[in-house]
């Protein structure tokens, strides 16, 4: 059957939508399927095959084979379109099970299909494919900086024509909070992800999203996109404060004056941009320390304590310039915080003075009691960073040799008297576990027995919230109890808690 109107179509579609004609052949074919389908009392199964070159069609019904059902008494369960394999194969020998039987029948007129059913699934078919289309073309530019009109704004988020029948979407939490919006405006946003989806946004940007600050200076500094400069890292406070880690690759260039720019010109670009948000520019730095000082700029820090374990840093700061460390909110501390990845702790440089003496007042105490030094071994020992009588007993002895006035046989002594004190103190432990007696709620708890109390107790275990605060591994270890009575005990100890 000869059908010009069907390569006018796929013309007329392929370019008003920018699509391949493929596409829109594939959606024509599966309308008419639906329309042959739709024409017939009981349910079929068809199939349409259009010629790209002519226009002409032929339908073909299908028929699925599928092998023997035990239940079905030898029979196909659905008749209009299934066919056994065996009936198939009197046809052809080498059909498998999956494959389909087909039959040619009359074409339906492509000028009387009910219109509305071509009409949506070609819509459908082409608005899939262009949503497809906007995937492939923007899925390997996430992360860059892109630009669009607003189009329309629905209860604070906004969407963004980006030209060629795309759209951007930037949820109100990517916005930033009270810029001002209005239909028309240019704006720029990150593309922060692409999603394939059937209905909704595709393309989700950011304009609250730490890189959207990275990709602006990457635009406005030409040495940062020339390799000069590199952007280490980036923080912010959407539409008030932002900080941003620069370091050089020539030690000829000033990274912050260059990010920075003449007269400020260039970092107040990038404030225009952003609605107003200060932006600090931090000089990197390879120590730890002080690019956490630099981040903490403009506030000036007296001293700091790392804390490699817990990747902490107790800044000390003068009563003065106190606040402007903290910042509004705790703004600035958050900010340097972000940006350097270290829990950041300001303190008042005297409350922190006078909490470091009796911290080191403590310790010296503590090796004087269980080492039986006299006040000044202990307070170099405190003063060259020894917290614990195990690191005394365990250290390194090149190191406890690098303390002024310390020969070899003090350093052995001491070592001596710190693994006696640990062992003393081990032992002690034991003393007090073995004689430890379960409290009378543990006694008395549902399921509890007197044995497994004092069992419990021995391993310092004493009361139904010691008892709460187990995991059930732990139980299980401890007791070689089985897993679903750990469980029991430690869900009935917990009861309280939920009361």
């Amino acid at each position: 059957m000869a059908n010009k109107e069907i390569l006018l179509v796929a013309e007329v579609f392929s370019n008003e939508r920018e699509i391949e004609k493929e596409i829109v052949f594939q959606a024509i074919e599966s309308a008419l399927e639906a329309a042959t389908v739709k024409r017939h009392a009981n349910v079929i199964k068809a199939r349409v095959e259009i010629n790209r070159k002519t226009g002409d069609y032929i339908t073909y019904r299908q028929w699925e084979v599928v092998d023997v059902n035990p239940t079905s008494a030898g029979d196909v369960e659905f008749p209009t379109t299934q066919v056994l394999l065996e009936v198939a194969r009197l046809d052809d020998a080498n059909i498998q099970v999956g494959d389909f039987v087909e039959e040619e029948i009359e074409s339906v007129d492509f000028g009387r299909i009910a219109a509305q059913t071509a009409k949506q699934v070609i819509i459908h078919k082409v608005r899939e494919a262009e949503r497809l289309k906007i995937v492939e073309a923007y899925k390997d530019r996430v992360g860059e900086l892109i630009t669009g009109i607003v189009k329309r704004i629905e209860k604070g988020s906004v969407y963004l024509d980006l030209g060629g029948h795309v759209e951007a979407y930037i949820a109100k939490e990517d916005m930033i909070p009270r810029e001002a919006i209005r239909v028309g405006d240019r704006v720029r946003g990150y593309l922060k992800d692409v999603r394939s989806e059937p209905r909704g946004p595709q393309l989700f940007v950011s304009r609250t999203d730490p890189q959207l600050l990275v990709a602006l200076f990457k635009l406005e500094v030409p040495e940062v996109g020339e390799g000069l400069i590199s952007i280490i890292g980036a923080s912010r406070d959407p539409g008030s404060r932002a900080k941003l880690a620069v370091k050089s690759n020539d030690p000829r260039l000033d990274p912050v004056g260059a990010c920075v720019g003449m007269r400020g010109s260039r970092v107040q670009s990038v404030t225009n941009e952003l609605a107003g948000e200060r932006v600090d520019i931090i000089l990197w730095n390879p120590s730890e320390a002080q690019y956490v000082i630099n981040a903490m700029l403009p506030a000036e820090i007296q001293s700091i304590v790392v804390d490699e374990d817990k990747h902490s840093m107790d800044l000390a700061v003068g009563a003065d310039n106190l606040s402007q460390a903290i910042g509004r909110g705790g703004q600035n501390v958050r900010l340097a915080s972000q940006l350097t990845g270290w829990e950041l702790n300001v303190l008042d440089a005297s409350k922190a003075e006078l909490s470091a003496e009796a911290e080191v007042g403590k310790i010296k105490q503590l090796f004087i009691n269980q080492l039986d030094v006299d006040e000044d071994i202990a307070q170099i020992l405190a003063e060259e960073g020894f917290i614990s009588v195990e690191e005394i007993a365990y250290v390194p002895v090149s190191e406890m040799l690098d303390i002024e006035g310390f020969d070899e046989d003090l350093v052995n002594e001491l070592r001596s008297r710190a693994k006696d004190a640990l062992l003393i103190s081990a032992i002690a432990f034991e003393e007090n576990i073995d004689s430890a007696e379960p409290a009378q709620d543990l006694l008395e708890m549902e399921g509890m027995d007197s044995d497994l109390a004092h069992e419990l107790a021995g391993q310092g275990i004493v009361t139904m919230e010691d008892l709460a605060e187990q995991a059930v591994d732990d139980l299980v270890s401890l007791l070689g109890i089985d897993e679903k009575r750990a469980a029991i005990l430690i869900m009935k100890a917990r009861e309280p808690w939920f009361a």
